[in-house]
């Protein structure tokens, strides 16, 4: 019997994503170490061919899948030998399988099962009429052949000859529904040509009406972009909606009849046909339709965990306000306004409560005690949180600094999604087990302004707010993509060592919470950190740990000046030669873009150092530690629109983006309720997908194209002339929102399979 072929995953990855194999064996290799992705992106990038955090990780989560798919070859392979039913040709097809439907597909004959019709067929010993059926012979007499399997022994009864004919049609259903190549004959029909028809259950109507637009529908499944998808699934988990995937039977049959080469000449032949339509109706229909919603839901699990990231990344990485005291207000009616102070290291200095709503003279103590506030704890803006009584709470901060003559302060609206989580966790109350949950929340507003990133990292990605159909996707899936882009973006921008809460550090590569508890610890032990060489005396941060998080810590005006900076300790050495080299010392040369400049890079070219790590250095010696987050810009929301009744269409507006999916952005203009600026109206020309033109957090012109007040929905337009028909619009139509092709549907959703998690 042929051997199993060798697994290469280096080779095959290399091939699959167009990588060079050597830096593909080098990520493989490097990770399998230990190396944390950040690191190997950063400080490896010799070893790597300079591949960006994006490449690694698919190599990572590539290889992972191949060795868990090899593990299941192997297995297989395992079974059908132990079986003694492996030949040389079945080893060749199992040898060549690239994907595990393939491979389950080949296994499936030998695969233990439950009892089935066929299972019951052939313990009552009709097989061999089985087989002649297969065979298509032409000759015999399939009624008088089956004469011959007539049993009435009570475990093996056979009473007549249509039950022994249709016995042996039920193992043929069931040898034509195992083999490979019918299977992947009907699963590429089903992908291709497959619809998804949702109906309404009549019992339901009413109280499912969020998902009216899904009571008649029909789409291919082809087409169907994620977010309809995870809508029509939702609304049958809830049971609102009855849905199936089909494919037109008669022509399918008809091919199967083709794949199985019916003999019309033959007897049996349609004894064949009627097992083939029983195989396709009972046997391969619902199981092929189980496979395409398993991919379709892969699939969208996929595209909405990609949305959410993006939209945390760009989230995490928003510009921070800086080092700056901040005054944090989180809004409320019946409980008053809470408001926290902060220093410029966020650390908590107090707190106040005032009330808009309890009359005219409510609200004039409210000021006089607002303006103290100020006065006494001097911050350079106040934070309001942007949910409930925000915009109004937001209007009275404005005109009460500008009444007691503060030009010096800024009022800036800050999102508050999953401030109320953070102020209810367990780190919270270590951090203020004193303080009631609404003050927790204003020091997290306010702590938001400063720094978006220190801040938000506190509290479960899926609590914020920026997701597709979150709830709805695998968990596991969601969970650890978020993580990445937490790990990644902390990374990116760098962590001072010495204010840096326990939770960022945590993130940092290499250091896990437990670590980061220490480092805190330690850290108020010795009164902070003079130098990075240091963080080896921290309990449980032994020197693969300091390898990995080192060159992702800061340490401002410490002892050395690189410290401060993106430089690894382990390049140290040469950067203290390039200084002697120049002339001058290592304080001069870090931060000196002209000294910088003047570094021939060929001198300092040795084995393990190249000319990417030399200019990352270099780099980083013209602006140490610099962030690469934007400048902070406050969003200028209008004075005279608080609601969506001052709403009007046509009315021109500055917004800022708080969710991007796949058919649209939702867009907040300070009226309570985000709009939707929809896939066709986010730019004038052809957009594929909106992450091409907007992201979380940018700051966006927009006009009300349309308006409905009592379901609080709003449509903005970015285009210059907005709602108007363009020539070349075609492309446009066969976007997520382009009518079904199939039936007669309601026109697709924009409403209801998009608000379900906001």
């Amino acid at each position: 019997m042929t051997a199993a072929k060798k697994f290469d995953p280096v080779a095959t990855i290399s091939a699959e994503l167009g990588l060079a194999t050597p830096s593909v064996q080098a990520v493989v290799a490097l990770l399998s170490e230990g190396n944390t992705v950040p690191f190997v992106a950063r400080y490896r990038k010799e070893a790597t061919g300079g591949m960006d955090e994006v490449q690694i990780r698919a190599i990572e989560e590539r290889h992972a899948y191949l060795l868990e798919f090899e593990k299941r070859r192997e297995a297989i392979v395992a079974s059908i030998v132990e079986q003694g039913k492996m030949t040389d040709d079945l080893l060749a097809k199992l040898n060549a399988c690239t994907t595990k439907a393939q491979l389950e597909d080949l296994y499936l004959p030998y695969k233990p099962k439950r009892r089935t019709r066929a299972t019951i067929a052939r313990e009552k010993g009709l097989e061999p009429l089985a087989m002649r059926i297969l065979a298509q012979p032409l000759d015999g007499d399939p009624g008088a052949e089956a004469q011959a399997f007539l049993s009435d022994e009570a475990e093996k009864e056979v009473p007549d000859v249509e039950a022994a004919l249709a016995g042996a049609r039920d193992i043929v259903a069931e040898v034509v529904a195992e083999d490979a190549e019918v299977r992947a004959l009907v699963r590429a029909r089903f992908a291709a040509d497959g619809v998804l028809v949702s109906q309404v259950v009549e019992a339901q109507k009413e109280q499912g009406a969020k998902f009216q637009d899904y009571f008649a529908y029909e789409e291919a499944v082809a087409k169907m972009p994620s977010h309809r998808f995870l809508a029509v699934r939702r609304g049958e988990r809830e049971g609102v909606l009855r849905t199936t995937v089909s494919v037109s039977p008669e022509p399918m049959v008809a091919r199967l009849l083709q794949q199985v080469q019916v003999q019309d000449a033959s007897p049996f032949a349609e004894q064949l046909r009627r097992a083939v339509e029983d195989c396709y109706r009972r046997l391969l229909a619902p199981s092929m339709e189980s496979d395409i919603r398993i991919e379709l839901k892969m699939n969208a699990d996929k595209d909405a965990v990609d949305v959410f990231a993006a939209n945390l990344r760009a989230l995490l990485l928003a510009a921070p306000l800086g080092s700056q005291a901040v005054i944090g207000v989180d809004p409320g009616m019946r409980t008053g306004c809470k408001c926290a102070a902060v220093d410029r290291h966020g650390n908590f200095l107090g707190h106040m409560t005032f009330n808009l709503v309890q009359g005219a003279k409510a609200e004039a103590a409210a000021r006089e005690q607002f303006v103290r506030f100020c006065q006494q704890h001097q911050p350079l803006a106040v934070a309001v949180g942007n949910g409930t009584y925000g915009r109004e709470t937001e209007r009275f901060v404005r005109q009460t600094l500008k009444e007691a003559g503060r030009n010096d302060i800024i009022a800036v609206s800050v999102s508050e999604s999953g401030a109320s989580v953070y102020s209810a966790s367990p780190l919270a109350g270590k951090e203020f087990p004193d303080l009631d949950l609404t003050i927790r929340g204003a020091i997290s507003i306010a702590r938001r302004l400063q720094d978006p990133l220190a801040e938000l990292v506190k509290i479960d990605p899926k609590s914020i707010g920026v997701g597709q159909y979150q709830h709805d996707v695998h968990q596991p899936l969601l969970g650890k993509k978020l993580e990445e882009v937490v790990e990644s973006c902390v990374n990116g921008v760098g962590v001072e060592l010495n204010t840096a809460s326990v939770a960022l550090l945590s993130h940092v590569a290499g250091i896990g919470a437990k670590t980061a508890e220490n480092i805190v610890a330690h850290r108020r032990d010795i009164g902070g950190f003079r130098n990075r060489k240091q963080l080896l005396k921290v309990k449980g941060l032994g020197p693969r740990a300091f390898e990995q998080s080192a060159g992702f810590l800061r340490i401002r005006e410490g002892d050395n000046p690189l410290d401060a900076s993106a430089v690894h300790p382990e390049r140290y050495e040469v950067v203290t030669q390039m200084a002697g080299d120049l002339g001058v010392s290592l304080a001069e040369l870090v931060g000196n873009a002209s000294l910088a400049e003047r570094i021939e890079l060929s001198r300092y070219m040795a084995q393990g150092i190249g000319a990417p790590t030399l200019r990352d250095i270099v780099d980083e010696l013209k602006k140490p530690g610099r962030d690469p987050r934007e400048q902070f810009e406050p969003p200028a929301f209008r004075d005279d629109v608080n609601s969506i009744e001052d709403l009007q269409v046509g009315m021109r507006l500055e917004g800022v983006v708080t969710n991007v999916t796949h058919f649209g952005a939702f867009v907040d203009v300070g009226v309570h309720r985000d709009g939707l600026v929809h896939i066709s109206e986010l730019c004038d020309r052809f957009v594929r997908d909106p992450a091409e033109v907007v992201k979380v957090g940018d700051k966006i012109n927009v006009c009300v194209i349309e308006l409905d007040v009592p379901r609080g929905r709003i449509s903005f337009s970015a285009r210059s002339q907005p709602g108007a028909s363009r020539r070349d619009d075609g492309p446009q139509s066969s976007q997520a929102d382009a009518p079904p092709q199939r039936g007669t549907p309601r026109p697709p959703p924009r409403w209801q399979d998009r608000r379900q998690d906001r």
